[in-house]
């Protein structure tokens, strides 16, 4: 009998850890919320989309010529607008719950949520 309580209690205590690591985890990550853009992988801006209350628009001009409008609303961004021969920063997207890093290779231009690489997006 005192084996069997014991289990019960190794088992009821380690569920209750699991599922109060597992609520911290994953209210962590859904509170950070920052975006950062960088461009030729230094840090140009980085903004929290949790505190974004309207929509506004800006333009990131690579050195080399050319540039990309980046358009934030509440919760996401994206590339809206690019003069990059291939536009496929335009066709990824918006940047949301999903945290695909968005790329535009001609302007070496990156925005990804704070934190994670490529290695973490591609494993989700």
């Amino acid at each position: 009998m005192l084996r069997t309580r014991t289990w019960v209690i190794l088992v009821s205590a380690a569920a209750l850890i699991l599922a109060a690591l597992s609520w911290y985890l994953l209210g962590t990550r859904r509170d950070s919320r920052i975006v950062e853009i960088l461009q030729d992988g230094k840090l140009l801006r980085s903004i929290d989309l949790a505190a974004v209350t309207e929509e506004y628009s800006f333009e990131v001009e690579w050195p080399g010529g050319g540039s990309n409008t980046i358009r934030v609303q509440p919760g996401r961004v994206c590339v809206s607008d690019a003069d990059c021969p291939d536009r496929v920063c335009v066709s990824q997207g918006w940047l949301s719950d999903q945290p695909t890093p968005i790329v535009c290779l001609p302007h070496r231009l990156v925005i990804r949520v704070a934190g994670e690489t490529a290695a973490d997006a591609a494993a989700r």
